[in-house]
């Protein structure tokens, strides 16, 4: 029987790295939890029609996401309930799996940290099938009505904005606690630039840029790299294509500029070994990787934010200084190469980064969750 039961949906990887460092920090608390994809659990024809909705929205019809994100979204708490009540009893009859499997676990606590099994968890909270206690753990900064469910004993948020959105839908803020968004537990340790670099051979005394172009058009990559390594600035540009194979493909034949180098990656282990070596990280602003970046203190270029959350997440990192959103790939190049070439501005925006940064998070959540139960806790070393 697991002490905890932690619940995803493998919808983009974000919700999955979340899943995996609360696992970890129960673990350090001494305490036994299992993660879930729900989509594991689910009909076939539910698994492949939110797949397959996530890709064509998100990613082919950006603009059309935006619209069905924001006509979605309520401002009412109450009014999301009953919205959210709705799209239960449309998932319930494909999630019959999952239903099962968590009332044959009984675990002590659930949490939830994909608003989809939330919508199930909560129902069967109100339903009286579900005794344990229920949390959710919201990954975005900005939190769309979608994540709001009644019943749940906690929610735990990124920052003070997304409480303030919150309280504002008439969430009671007793039932909120800021933590940051759970990200992996090594970036809790501290890891000397310098080292790194020796490690993967990257320079010493010339800037490191780190392109995470996963998430981003392969030509729209590629355009910015180019253009990178034709600039007169001299230093290395890491590019991690992760699981996307065309912009492995559309950068196959690129080298070294005259002045940058280039290192093609794609699928790392090594993410925060990079971010924790880099002057500068280009990406787009999904949750996590926002949070492990800040979360190390790196300044950030934020590119092609996906309409509806992924804006809300750059707008907070813009706001507070620790990066620059560009909607252009065309203006990233110039804007990268000019940060290089102001290091005082770098070593601010470095200082706003951490100042929002929560690398503690995970465990942070563990520890209140566990505090809740009347649980004692230990915090272990790594």
């Amino acid at each position: 029987m697991p002490g905890i039961l932690i619940v995803h949906a493998s919808l983009g990887t974000g919700h999955a790295s979340a899943a995996a460092a609360l696992s970890e920090a129960f673990r350090r608390h001494e305490r036994d939890a299992v993660v879930v994809d729900v989509l594991d659990y689910a009909n076939p024809i539910m698994r492949a029609a939110l797949n397959q909705y996530f890709k064509q929205t998100s990613q082919r019809t950006p603009q059309l996401y935006k619209l069905l994100y924001d006509q979605s979204d309520t401002t009412d708490v109450e009014e999301a309930f009953s919205g959210n009540r709705l799209l239960t009893s449309l998932e319930r009859p494909f999630l019959s799996q999952f239903e099962q499997l968590v009332a044959d676990l009984r675990p002590e606590a659930v949490i939830s940290v994909h608003p989809v099994p939330g919508h199930i968890l909560a129902h069967n909270k109100q339903i009286g099938t579900l005794p344990q206690p229920l949390y959710v753990v919201i990954t975005d900064y900005m939190a769309h009505s979608s994540w709001l469910v009644p019943d749940v004993d906690r929610y735990f948020v990124p920052s003070e904005f997304t409480r303030r959105g919150l309280m504002l839908r008439g969430v009671p803020d007793a039932r909120i606690g800021v933590t940051g968004i759970p990200v992996g537990l090594e970036i809790t340790e501290p890891k000397e630039p310098a080292a790194l670099r020796e490690r993967y051979q990257l320079p010493r005394d010339r800037p490191v840029i780190t392109l995470f172009g996963g998430g981003i058009d392969a030509e729209r990559v590629r355009l910015m790299v180019t253009q990178m390594l034709d600039g007169g600035t001299p230093g290395v540009l890491v590019v991690v294509a992760g699981r996307n194979e065309q912009l492995e493909a559309a950068l196959a034949d690129l080298g070294d500029g005259p002045f940058m180098g280039l290192r093609r990656y794609g699928k790392v282990d090594h993410v925060d070994d990079l971010i924790a070596a880099s002057d500068l990280v280009i990406s787009k602003a999904g949750g996590l990787i926002v949070s492990e970046v800040m979360a190390r203190g790196t300044p950030m270029v934020i590119i092609d934010p996906v309409p509806g959350q992924e804006e809300w997440n750059a707008d907070v990192v813009a706001g507070a200084g620790a990066g620059i959103q560009l909607r252009m790939p065309e203006t990233v190049p110039a804007a990268a190469l000019y940060l290089l070439s102001q290091p005082e501005r770098l070593a601010l925006m470095g200082r706003q980064a951490r100042l929002i940064g929560r690398p503690q998070a995970a465990l942070d959540i563990a520890e209140s969750v566990l505090s809740a139960m009347g649980v004692a806790s230990r915090s272990l070393e790594a």
